[in-house]
């Protein structure tokens, strides 16, 4: 799975990717006239174009053979300096995979990269799968406001990360290896990399033996530990380094 920064090009992928995404999330609540003012407000074709091409806004793409989900978030505050995450959309047929809590995390190390210092994110309250997903990740509910969907106000619950470091992130992946290995990549345990965070691999669901960690650039867990816990690639790479928030990731 490669993520990166959208470009213009991918303005109608990004609509595609939000539409699918808000109508598999919000039919339950919201009816079908409203989802349609939804995408109108928020992802008509100029609406998604400013986004992607404003600079206070960050547009992360995930997309394997073909673009799978992307965030939108943004940095603001004169004083404290906040990483707000607006949406995380996944197309439905990715789902259940460990792509929300990837995209997640690689949207959290670019806030904190901008100079955000806290991370906050925003789910409408009908949402049960969204609130479900942040108080899955270490993030607890502190608060509501109010927006606007076409001629209705509605309410969204923001979420900011648990004073708890050790809140767990429990997403986990079997992937396959070139030799037919099965190994489980938990997603909640990364440790960040130069180019992208590296996942803790183990060889059962149940975490108790670690097989080794799992390249987030190039999906490989060909790498190498040296004695001091630094982390290198052999195959792309990547090497993890000492960071601040490192601990904050579990």
């Amino acid at each position: 799975m490669n993520f990166r920064e959208a470009t213009a090009a991918d303005v109608e992928a990004i609509r595609s990717m939000a539409r699918e995404s808000v109508t598999a999330s919000y039919t339950s609540f919201l009816s079908e006239e409203t989802i349609q003012d939804a995408l109108e407000q928020w992802y008509s074709d100029e609406a998604t174009s400013d986004l992607v091409e404003s600079d206070d806004t960050v547009i992360l793409l995930a997309e394997n053979d073909q673009p799978a989900g992307f965030s939108q978030s943004e940095v603001v505050g004169d004083g404290e300096t906040v990483g707000n995450v607006h949406w995380l959309h996944v197309r439905p047929d990715e789902r259940g995979a460990g792509l929300g809590s990837r995209l997640l995390t690689r949207t959290r190390e670019a806030l904190l990269d901008a100079g955000a210092e806290g991370i906050r994110g925003f789910v409408l309250e009908g949402n049960e799968g969204g609130n479900r997903f942040y108080e899955e990740h270490g993030f607890e509910r502190a608060g509501t406001r109010s927006i606007t969907i076409g001629s209705d106000t509605y309410t969204e619950n923001v979420y900011v990360e648990a004073a708890d470091a050790d809140a767990e992130w429990r997403a986990i992946e079997e992937r396959e290896l070139d030799d037919g290995t099965s190994v489980f990549v938990s997603y909640g345990e990364a440790a960040r990399g130069s180019k992208a965070p590296f996942y803790s691999a183990y060889e059962s669901t149940d975490e108790t033996e670690r097989y080794g960690w799992f390249c987030g650039n190039c999906d490989t867990v060909d790498n190498a530990m040296d004695a001091m816990g630094r982390i290198e690639c052999n195959v792309c790479g990547n090497k993890r380094k000492a960071t601040r928030w490192d601990a904050s990731y579990l």
